[in-house]
Order: C-alpha cells, then structure tokens, then sequence
C-alpha cells in the first residue's frame, strides 16, 4: 500500500493586487463573509480527505497562520509551516516543502482559490484514489487570458496549456488545484525560470502532459470558482458565501463540521468545538449542528425526522456519521 496523500497550500507572496489591503495582513488572512481566507483552502484540502497539510507563507506572516488555526489540531489536523526563501512562484513553493513530501502523492492548492460545488467532496476524493500521474481542473472563464489556458484537439483531448497568452485557445483555463504524483519534486526541480523570474505550474503541468500523464477534470454550471486576488473577486467571492449561507441555513468550509464528518475527530471532541464563540453565528451555526447530530441519548426511538445537520450532510456529500 502506497503512502497517502498529502496537502500543500500556497499562501505566499504580497498580494499586490489587493492593495493597500494587504498592507498589514497576508492576503489569505483576510476575512471573505464570515471566515479568514485560509479557510476555504483548507476546507478543500480536508473534503478531499487530507490529514497532513503544509502552508507555505511569509516568514513574517507564520505567527499569524498559526494564530488563525491554532484549532488545527484538534479538528484531526496535523499542519506544518514553511517560508519560501524567495518567491519564485508555485513550483517553487513545492521545492520548499520537500521535506514535508517525502515521496508522498500532494495537493496543491492555491490559498486565495475558492471552490464550491454539491459534489465535491465526492470528486476530490476520487482524484485522489485514482490518481495517477497528475490531474488538473478545466474551467471556463470569461476572459481566459488571464490564467493557464487550455487549448483542446479537435477530438476534445488536451494539447496544451498556454500561461497567460496573448490570444486565448478557448475559454477554459486551469484553476489553483493540481493532484500530482511521486515524481512531480523531480520533474519540478527540471524546470528553468521563466522570462517573468518564477517556476511556473503551466510548465509542470505540460511535463505531464507530455508523458501522457495529464488528467483534466471538467468543471461547468453547478460548480463556482473564484480566485480572490482582486478587490472585485474577493467581494464577488463574500456575496456568494453570504448568499448560499442565508439561503440554505448551511456553512461553507465550517472546519470542525468538515473534520467531524470525515470521522478525525470524535462525537465528544465535535461537542467541545461547539462551545467556542457562542455569540457569533459561525458558533451558533456548530452548536446547532452538535444539538443534532450528536442529540443526548433517549430511552425511546423516536422517527427520523428532517433536520438542518442531514441537510448538510446531503449537500457536502457526507455519508451519516457513525
């Protein structure tokens, strides 16, 4: 049996594109509706059923990481820090985290990337069981030339991704979260620097694909996905969270449900992480959750009756508890 997974998520850099917010806080710190940035990566990374998980940061950002997750261990996490000596882009962040790979299969996610789709869960899962080689995501935008976009054979197959073209090959790009094998520290340490100075994803992602080991994952209507970076998606990103919350009762990357769902923590360890925060709704939403999927024992049957935590359990595509 082959070592599991392990997560990565990119949180580096200086986030210019979001200034002067990001004058005192790392961008992935930053409040999206109800929850820091670092959240919904992390949530991601965890409905794929990650355990393991390194953030690459700042160095002078790290103690604040840690602060914003101090949790992390007990919602079944086991978290470890790294600081990118220079930035040299995505890849470079993989080499950073060597250590922490140590010939495990990863998940790289891009910290300031937001996902959110009723199957989720179930699709990363499955990335992650039959992986091999590498597999990425493809994405329509509107305007692709922006990102790694894709260019297709006439027969629908990938023939390649272009990193921010001049011109766009269709309207599909690939999103910030690649499943890559055992080999992908090896063909990363291969790769040159480009014009703009940094290891890019593309050229990785093309290595695969030149070893006929690329799989694409299609992504469409009924899947959202946001990437913060700007002052217009971050809020775009805040109005969509707020909405699917008020609409359906439910919270999107709730950590303790997500951890408590996949079985890493306990039904008594679930009803502790309740008790935080009481008087927010991120508090309110927990104890609620706890009122009904960990209820006192009765000395009665009672029916099954309808419930908000079944809702949930139906919407992230959790199995029930045992």
């Amino acid at each position: 049996m082959g070592k599991s997974m392990r997560g990565v998520i990119v949180a580096g850099g200086h986030g210019t594109r979001l200034y002067p917010l990001t004058l005192s806080s790392s961008k992935q710190l930053l409040p999206v509706y109800d929850k820091p940035m670092i959240y919904y990566a992390l949530s991601t990374l965890m409905l794929a059923g990650l355990k393991e998980i390194a953030i690459v940061c700042l160095k002078e950002e790290e103690d604040r990481f840690k602060q914003a997750l101090k949790s992390s261990s007990d919602l079944g996490l086991s978290l470890e820090f790294f600081s990118q000596p220079q930035s040299r882009g995505i890849v470079d962040a993989l080499l950073t985290v060597e250590s922490f790979i140590d010939g495990h299969k990863v998940a790289m996610i891009l910290g300031d990337n937001f996902f959110y789709e009723s199957q989720l869960s179930k699709r990363l899962k499955n990335c992650v069981e039959t992986l091999t080689g590498a597999t990425v995501f493809a994405y329509p935008v509107k305007d692709p030339r922006q990102y790694g976009n894709i260019e297709f054979f006439g027969s629908g197959k990938i023939k390649a991704i272009h990193e921010k073209p001049v011109e766009a090959y269709s309207p599909y790009v690939v999103p910030g979260l690649y499943f890559y094998d055992e080999t992908v520290l090896e063909k990363s340490s291969s790769l040159n620097l480009s014009p703009r100075g940094e290891l890019e994803v593309t050229d990785l992602n093309n290595l695969y694909l030149a070893e006929r080991s690329l799989g694409v994952e299609m992504l469409g209507r009924g899947c959202a996905w946001i990437d913060m970076g700007t002052h217009e998606r971050l809020l775009e990103a805040g109005q969509f969270i707020s909405g699917v919350e008020k609409c359906t009762g439910l919270k999107i990357a709730c950590l303790e449900e997500v951890a408590y769902r996949n079985g890493y923590i306990s039904t008594e360890k679930f009803r502790n992480l309740s008790e935080i925060c009481p008087n927010s709704s991120y508090g309110e939403y927990l104890k609620m959750l706890a009122n009904e999927l960990c209820p006192p024992a009765k000395e009665s049957a009672e029916p099954e009756q309808f419930t908000v935590a079944a809702a949930a359990a139906d919407l992230l595509d959790f199995s029930a508890h045992p």
